[in-house]
């Protein structure tokens, strides 16, 4: 709402709902503040959040002090009071550090606290064309033997686990991509890997380099789930989309992997061979790991102007698919007669719907009464709904209709909002996989 807001240069109103605690608002008032390089402005509006001591609007604060050209200021706002408890503290502190040009302090902040993943990530990310490669890699190196040790050892867990695919990428920009393809092709070869995510850096690796030899014995080889599609892709990407296809197609008759016919899809859809792409797909439109499909395929029909054929689909369904996702087909049923023009079809059938079953009836009904041109409709309904996604659409119809001061006022406040999310959860059962 608040970017709807701003984008219709609603400005005044974005800042005024940040005086009702809206931090969404506020965080779009100071994004366009600071774009007019209006920081006296931006900062009056976040100061008032980040005295609270929450992260994102301190954080946000800094950046604004920092813009200011109170740097100081900005880093006493993100560097961490001793002790820490998560390293991960540090990183606001390191990026604030490197945009001062005082990289190698951050370089230095970051060091002792390299076992965090995402610090290893920052590490690598901020030193970028920095001339820093040599120092980067000696803080690396110690991390990515833990990990080779660690798979070696069966110990999935270690914090090494993406440092050798971070190794890689640091020779490679440091130009020494032989020595980069040996290191980490070693790895995948004996195995000596924590994630999947590894064998797919290698992949890529070498497709960049147009190892196209080596990437075809890695994607049809033992690790052709993670690493087929960078190859088949580098094929295309060289105009060999005959052969790209033809390799799919046999392995996906010796595998049958649906990974696979996803890669497959993509690439006929790419050359605008949309039937076939959906036919590709069509085996695995039921599987209970590859529900995407349909919903691919419809995407496909109707961005070709289909959505006559994609309701087809819908129809070919099996009564137990259609039993088990009535709701997901449903919408996309209703979305579709929209799009085949049959709005008022779709909003009868809608209508009948039982709400207790359809939790976003109401919505549902009001965008395609839009859709139909029927807006003082859509409002209406909105207006009198009790569905907690009602608001939103109300306020967003509203604005749309050159009505913002009546859009934030639809809008519940934070405190209400966060009222209603805690009956929610008393009255929701826990659930075991969180």
């Amino acid at each position: 709402m608040a970017d709807l807001l701003l984008e219709l240069g609603h400005l005044d109103l974005v800042e005024a709902a940040g005086e009702r605690g809206e931090w969404f608002c506020a965080l779009a008032a100071v994004r366009d503040l600071c774009g007019a390089e209006d920081y006296e402005r931006a900062w009056s509006v976040i100061e008032p959040f980040a005295v609270t001591g929450w992260k994102p609007a301190v954080t946000k604060a800094a950046e604004v002090r920092f813009r200011m050209g109170r740097v100081e200021e900005a880093l006493a706002l993100v560097r961490p009071d001793e002790p820490v408890t998560e390293g991960r503290e540090w990183r606001d502190c390191a990026l604030m550090l490197a945009k001062a040009g005082r990289l190698d302090e951050a370089i230095d902040a970051l060091a002792p606290h390299l076992e965090d993943w995402w610090l290893q990530s920052t590490l690598v990310e901020l030193t970028e064309g920095e001339d820093r490669d040599e120092r980067v890699l000696e803080l690396l190196a110690p991390l990515a033997q833990g990990g080779r040790q660690a798979a070696a050892n069966g110990e999935w867990n270690h914090p090494g686990w993406q440092a050798l695919d971070l190794q890689a990428r640091v020779l490679e920009r440091a130009g020494r991509v032989e020595e980069a393809i040996r290191l980490l092709g070693a790895d995948v070869a004996g195995r000596r890997y924590l994630v999947q995510n590894t064998v797919e850096s290698y992949a890529a690796l070498l497709a960049r380099h147009g190892r196209i030899e080596e990437l075809r014995e890695l994607g049809t080889g033992e690790h052709a789930t993670a690493a087929l599609e960078h190859y088949t892709k580098a094929l295309e990407d060289l105009d060999r989309d005959h052969e790209a296809e033809t390799v799919l197609r046999e392995i996906i008759e010796a595998t049958d992997h649906s990974n696979h016919r996803s890669t497959l899809v993509g690439l006929l859809a790419r050359q605008g061979r949309i039937d076939e792409a959906v036919e590709v797909g069509r085996p695995t439109f039921e599987y209970y790991d590859c529900g995407n499909h349909l919903d691919w395929a419809v995407d496909l029909l109707v961005e070709d102007g289909r959505p006559e054929q994609a309701l087809q689909l819908l129809e070919e369904r099996s009564e137990e698919y259609l039993k088990e996702h009535a709701y997901q087909v449903q919408s996309m049923r209703l979305s579709l007669l929209a799009e085949a023009g049959r709005h008022e079809e779709a909003i009868a059938e809608a209508t009948a719907l039982p709400a207790e079953e359809y939790w976003d009836r109401d919505t549902t009904i009001a965008y395609l009464l839009k859709g139909a041109g029927r807006v003082d409709e859509a409002v209406s309904l909105l207006q009198s709904s009790t569905e907690s996604r009602a608001p939103l659409y109300l306020a967003e119809l509203l604005i749309k209709q050159g009505r913002p001061a009546e859009a934030i006022a639809a809008l519940p406040l934070p405190s209400v909002q966060r009222g209603q999310e805690a009956r929610a959860r008393r009255h929701t059962e826990p659930n075991p996989f969180d």
